[in-house]
């Protein structure tokens, strides 16, 4: 895969966009815009973390079906779940069935809930780890696997009772969310993230 390749309109963008159609939508429309919303936060962070080892593809792919089986990332609803739930996932051949990334899930709920019992919530965490700007990316090699930010965070969430968030996965996760701009400076996307990271209002992290 090239840094950089045309896709169906011509225009550059991330390389990885064009390897399957289900990335073309999800790298133009999803990827790298700044997310707040709570539901929406815990959502990538748990897919990520089923990620672990295999393709975002996959999960792309499975992700109307994870949707269905954590009742659509509600973290209330899905901090609830029992050993019934656990059982019922891991026979749901619609996602990935993983006994740890499945009890991760729950778990991080719970932490979830946690967080809001004490002021917080997880996106104002997530956001509280933006890096300093930083000169666009201008090949993969430019990229990390991880960063500072990404370690603290994962080591702070880790302390809260969070699980499957190492920190490549939160780094992912960072990227997703538009908590750091990752795509190359050519991408035809890239512009259009920036501005929307402009006019974005961090969620506030209280004291």
């Amino acid at each position: 895969m090239s840094d950089l390749e045309a896709g169906p309109d011509g225009s550059l963008r991330c390389g990885w966009a064009t390897s399957a159609p289900e990335y073309l939508g999800y790298h133009d429309l999803e990827w790298g815009r700044p997310v707040a919303d709570e539901t929406a936060v815990f959502e990538k962070l748990c897919l990520e973390g089923f990620q672990s080892g295999l393709s975002w593809l996959t999960i792309l792919r499975k992700r109307d079906a994870f949707r269905h089986a954590f009742a659509s990332f509600d973290p209330e609803t899905v901090a609830r779940f029992g050993e019934a739930d656990v059982d019922r996932l891991l026979g749901d051949p619609g996602i990935v069935r993983h006994r740890g990334k499945i009890t991760a899930t729950i778990a991080n709920a719970r932490a979830t809930l946690e967080l809001r019992e004490h002021g917080r919530t997880l996106a104002a965490l997530l956001w509280s780890y933006e890096p300093a700007a930083r000169e666009a990316p201008r090949s993969f090699f430019d990229l990390a696997a991880s960063t500072p930010e990404s370690k603290a965070l994962s080591r702070e969430l880790r302390g809260l009772g969070f699980s499957f968030v190492g920190p490549t996965t939160v780094y992912s996760t960072m990227q997703a969310l538009g908590v750091v701009n990752d795509h190359l400076a050519a991408c035809v996307v890239r512009h259009e993230v920036e501005l929307l990271r402009e006019g974005f209002s961090r969620p506030d992290r209280p004291a």
